[in-house]
């Protein structure tokens, strides 16, 4: 059996009981909702003093419905009997709703170390000391509790906070100790985009197939690509090869029209008489060829005059 008190439901060494929870604004106290403590009935403050408890006393909040979980001090004991008052940033953070119930137990929690703080938006980082505003906000918290967001009010303005890292466990006392802050960035922050070097049109890399065109159309330099020739005149009896393939189709087509004119001329010189000139046509060659050997036959042939010949006069001596 365990020992009641008065008949409310109050058992053992420890401090557990169901609220019915309900904002501040219902008992007209605004300033609860610039910190972490709730108002309970005077029942709860009958038996906490009959317990051997830590002090500052401290509470672990627990919606069962959702079983989301957070952690609070202790304001006032004038709330009505089975009801407390919380401020509504809490009751946003258990999600609980006007007439709800919450399981409210006494709770130690060790001294905070160290906390990570991360603003909803950048607007709090344009305060001109964000910090300092922070520290007062913090003097009317006792605890704070990782994944819960805090609400501080500044310049008639409300600006969220959430607890992203508490140490040295995941809910910490914040009285009467030294704490390392530590700030995240908001959660609407972007980092700017770092604008990209323009690259000149000079520099600008070109493409492949662009590349590929210029280097077809531009010819190479291939050095020695002329025809050799002598100084005497004389025919070459061997041709140096060309090296590039332009050179070689006109060396193909010299060669050949030598050839074709080769094999004309000389289809050409055994249709005429050996021996002989023939200027004009095809069509006076007969004719032509004929008064020639008429000629011949009527005129005597001549005789050839002598060729010249060295040292053919008479002999002088110089004796006399």
């Amino acid at each position: 059996m365990y020992p009641f008190f008065d008949g409310f439901g109050y058992h053992g060494n420890s401090f557990e009981q169901t609220y019915r929870c309900y904002p501040a604004s219902f008992i007209d106290k605004p300033q609860l909702e610039s910190g972490d403590k709730i108002i309970m009935p005077p029942s709860a403050l009958d038996r906490l003093a009959s317990l051997h408890i830590d002090y500052p006393m401290l509470f672990e909040l627990r919606n069962s419905a959702t079983e989301r979980v957070s952690h609070c001090g202790v304001l006032e004991f004038i709330a009505e009997e089975g009801m407390i008052y919380m401020p509504y940033w809490m009751m946003q953070n258990l999600l609980l709703q006007e007439g709800d119930t919450v399981r409210v137990k006494n709770a130690t929690l060790p001294k905070g170390t160290y906390v990570k703080l991360q603003p909803h938006t950048k607007d709090f980082l344009d305060i001109s000391n964000p910090k300092a505003i922070l520290e007062t906000t913090l003097r009317n918290f006792s605890c704070l509790t990782t994944g819960d967001s805090i609400m501080v009010a500044y310049n008639n303005k409300k600006y969220y906070i959430d607890i992203v890292e508490t140490k040295p466990s995941s809910a910490i006392s914040i009285i009467e100790t030294d704490c390392e802050v530590d700030f995240a960035p908001p959660l609407d922050y972007k980092e700017p985009e770092r604008p990209q070097p323009s690259i000149p049109t000079s520099k600008a890399p070109v493409p492949v197939e662009d590349a590929q065109a210029e280097a077809e159309v531009e010819p190479k330099f291939t050095p020695f690509t002329g025809i050799g020739r002598r100084l005497d005149g004389k025919p070459l009896k061997h041709q140096a090869p060309t090296v590039s393939s332009s050179a070689k189709g006109q060396q193909s087509e010299t060669t050949n029209g030598v050839k074709k004119t080769a094999s004309t001329s000389e289809s050409s010189s055994s249709r005429q008489t050996k021996g002989k000139l023939v200027f004009g046509s095809n069509a006076n060659r007969a004719s032509k060829e004929a008064q020639v050997l008429k000629q011949t036959k009527e005129e005597p042939a001549k005789k050839e005059e002598p060729k010249f010949q060295a040292f053919t006069g008479k002999k002088y001596s110089l004796k006399g």
